[in-house]
């Protein structure tokens, strides 16, 4: 066995779960910065979903944006020398995630915004989706790391607890 054999790829199989645990980080943040930007925006803007939505919408950009600068330096100072354009666009379509993770909230506040649901259930609905974004996000985790039944509800419940916390938040600070 020589020193090049130790240095064997990884089996696509380790790739795949890498590949999506690294989305599903992103679904994570994503959906609790998003929720925290309703929070936010619906105790500023209570009568104004276009405008939460819009605020949703730049902050996940902006965060995104960061997100992939801070990877590819990164990236670059573990491997030791400059990444390519390709790199940065496998980069960016990882951390894509944390944007996508805003689109269900979005939508619902652009229900409220096109008047065919009222701004408070517009509201409302944006953060029942992001927490079920979180719930689902929680069984995906369960189910690619294959946890017990109890491991996998206390992954879901603390997924929730994120949800629910900004949701409290929410009661307090307003509406």
């Amino acid at each position: 066995m020589s020193a090049d054999d130790s240095a064997a790829p990884a089996p696509a199989s380790h790739l795949r779960g890498l590949a999506t645990g690294e989305r599903l980080a992103g679904f994570v943040y994503g959906t609790i910065l998003t929720l925290s930007v309703v929070v936010a925006g619906a105790r500023a803007f209570p009568h104004d979903p276009a405008h939460v939505a819009e605020l949703v919408a730049v902050t996940s950009l902006v965060f995104w944006l960061a997100h992939v600068y801070a990877h590819w330096l990164g990236e670059s100072v573990s491997h030791g020398g400059h990444l390519s354009f390709a790199d940065l666009s496998r980069v960016m379509s990882r951390e894509w995630s944390l944007v996508e993770a805003a689109v269900p909230p979005i939508a619902a506040l652009l229900l409220g915004a096109a008047g065919l649901l009222s701004e408070k259930s517009a509201l409302w609905l944006a953060f029942g989706l992001g927490l079920g974004v979180l719930f689902v996000e929680g069984i995906v985790f369960a189910r690619v790391e294959r946890l017990r039944l109890v491991p996998a509800v206390l992954v879901v419940l603390a997924n929730l607890g994120f949800g629910v916390l900004l949701v409290a938040l929410k009661l307090v600070l307003g509406h």
